[in-house]
């Protein structure tokens, strides 16, 4: 029987947790050995059973340990990526996290570090790039293109050929039409309805959704 491999969670907040339960119900895959945070308040403290080992600089001492980035936040669409790059580890020492209830079409190629919680479905082969995490009840569908490091909130769900450009954030229950594409780092609105393409580093919200406002880059 294959040993399940060391893994170190970046990250002590909501999304975290949400990863760590879904790491859980693979044990034959995974071993969480513990959370980082650069946050020191947290050091020391409990995610649901597992320690708070101290930060992120740790990932350069356990070095038998897979790591996977759990960040994400709509005010600062290019968090997850800046942290990888900080971290500077190479690609086999990040971890691909897929929830046993999510459905990931045959010969689809999922990237390194990439979280699908449960109900994620991804419809047809293509290719997620690395560092996306995809929410609960998330919906790929076909010729879709997905950059590195975009999130997608619970229920987001994208028509055939949606271009989805590096680190672009797309908010709970937003809807994209099919051949939209959504620039790099740009945020779309909870509840939104993407009908045209949204341009690299804007926020857009409504249904229909407009431009409210140039996003802050980070």
């Amino acid at each position: 029987m294959k040993t399940p491999r060391p893994l170190l969670l970046v990250g002590g907040g909501g999304l975290a947790r949400e990863v760590l339960a879904a790491v859980r119900l693979t044990p034959g895959r995974w071993r969480p050995v513990g959370a980082l945070d650069d946050d020191p308040a947290r050091h020391g403290t409990d995610l649901d059973g597992l320690p708070v080992l101290g930060g992120t600089d740790l990932v350069h001492e356990m070095t038998d340990a897979a790591v996977v980035v759990c960040v994400a936040n709509a005010h600062r669409p290019r968090g997850r990526l800046g942290v990888v790059a900080r971290l500077g580890l190479p690609e086999e020492r990040w971890a691909t996290v897929v929830h046993p209830a999510a459905s990931v079409a045959v010969g689809a190629v999922v990237g390194p570090g990439t979280v699908l919680l449960a109900g994620a479905v991804v419809t047809t082969p293509l290719r997620l790039g690395a560092h996306v995490v995809a929410m609960p009840h998330v919906l790929i569908t076909h010729d879709d293109e997905i950059g590195d490091g975009v999130t997608f909130a619970g229920r987001a769900s994208l028509g055939g050929s949606v271009r989805v450009g590096e680190s672009a954030y797309l908010g709970q229950g937003s809807a994209v039409r099919e051949g939209v594409s959504i620039g790099a780092g740009a945020v779309v609105g909870m509840g939104s309805v993407v009908l045209n393409d949204v341009p690299a580093g804007e926020v857009w919200v409504g249904s229909p959704a407009r431009r409210l406002r140039e996003g802050n880059g980070s």
